[in-house]
């Protein structure tokens, strides 16, 4: 298959279109054939190896996953053993482990860290939303305890992050 690797730490140019290797699935994981992946922050930084406290989760002197990516959207091509919620076909989105993934033709992806793809979104719009999105709504709703009907000023919304924060569903965009 196809994928985007990267054999060391550095600027865009170490990556590189190269043909590698299906991963192979383990328990709770599934192998999603990937229709699109989404590119965020944390992708540029695992590439060029920051935070430097980070690459001994990463790897220290080259990534120990040597395709990037995390968040993704696609069709479930096989499911491991113990998992229930995704059969082959089951179109999904959500993302990679730390380590990366989503660059590829296929990745491996453990069952909890997918959802269903709404039927309305296209696997482009999908593929969007995983990592920002998840951390907005960690952020309100786990560590802020908002609840409906509060009101929270969001500073500084102009990433993906902030811009989740602050969608408002379009039964409020129109009292606006």
């Amino acid at each position: 298959m196809k994928a985007i690797v990267q054999d060391t730490y550095g600027p865009p140019d170490v990556l590189e279109l190269r043909d590698i290797d299906k991963p192979e699935i383990a328990e709770g994981e599934v192998l999603v054939r990937v229709h699109a992946a989404g590119v965020n922050p944390g992708d540029w930084a695992i590439m060029r190896g920051l935070p430097y406290i980070a690459p001994p989760v990463y790897g220290l002197r080259k990534p120990k996953n040597a395709v990037r990516g995390t968040d993704v959207a696609g069709t479930v091509e096989a499911a491991g053993t113990g998992v229930r919620r995704f059969q082959p076909g089951k179109e999904v989105f959500g993302w990679c482990s730390e380590l990366g993934g989503a660059f590829a033709e296929y990745a491996s992806v453990s069952e909890e860290a997918l959802a269903p793809k709404p039927t309305n979104l296209t696997f482009e719009q999908a593929a969007a939303v995983p990592m920002a999105g998840f951390i907005a709504l960690q952020a309100l709703r786990d560590h802020g305890n908002v609840r409906a009907g509060q009101k929270v000023l969001i500073n500084g919304a102009s990433g993906g992050i902030g811009t989740f924060a602050v969608c408002r569903s379009p039964r409020h965009s129109a009292q606006r």
